[in-house]
């Protein structure tokens, strides 16, 4: 039965998928910049989606614990062989966003990039997401977006999708706010950063008791 969610892709690319995203290189270091604003060295972080660890190693040792995850096992494996000194804090799970293995309220912080989009029901993982949160608990979720609903999309990513890549959500900036906002995260907010093959939108959000 043909898979309906891209781990095919992803097993097969992770061996390339540190040099591929080395052109987002200034879009990760904005990103970091400001997760690194918002991150206190008492909080439990979990990331889901860390593929090779673009945020992951910028990040580690910047909270008491970081748990970096991803559905693909290769990505995981490449990540783990990245982290060459141990850093302090930092593991790695094979996880999927959609069902998490880790009990309510235990993280301070969940950031997901790059992943919502890519997912055929990212309704589940927000609600996951929401579940694992502590109360007042912050999503950081930087996630490609169009900039208008055109969805032009360059070779590189027209290239992916005669190996098997899909993108399940094409939003506009407006859309993926709303998208989020609308599942568990009524107060997210969204700015727009450079990026390639296109646009990102960052999403922040705080898990509010009463939403």
């Amino acid at each position: 039965m043909k898979e309906n969610n891209n781990r095919s892709f992803w097993q097969r690319f992770a061996f390339i998928y540190t040099l591929f995203m080395r052109q987002n290189r200034k879009a990760y270091a904005t990103m970091c910049r400001i997760l690194s604003e918002q991150t206190e060295k008492k909080h439990h972080v979990l990331e889901l989606a860390c593929g090779t660890g673009q945020i992951t190693f910028p990040m580690a040792g910047k909270a008491a614990a970081w748990t970096a995850t991803d559905f693909s096992e290769n990505m995981i494996r490449k990540a783990s062989a990245r982290n060459n000194p141990p850093a302090k804090g930092l593991s790695f799970q094979v996880a999927d966003a959609t069902r998490l293995p880790y009990a309510d309220h235990s993280f301070d912080t969940v950031v997901i990039a790059n992943a919502l989009h890519i997912m055929p029901e990212p309704e589940k993982a927000l609600s996951e997401i929401r579940r694992v949160l502590k109360e007042g608990g912050l999503l950081f979720s930087p996630t490609f977006v169009y900039k208008n609903q055109q969805h032009k999309t360059g070779f590189a990513i027209r290239l992916a999708e005669k190996f098997g890549f899909v993108t399940y959500h094409k939003w506009t900036e407006a859309e993926y706010v709303a998208f989020v906002q609308n599942h568990g995260f009524p107060d997210a907010l969204g700015c727009v950063i450079s990026a390639r093959p296109t646009q990102e939108c960052l999403i922040t959000a705080r898990k509010n008791a009463s939403a």
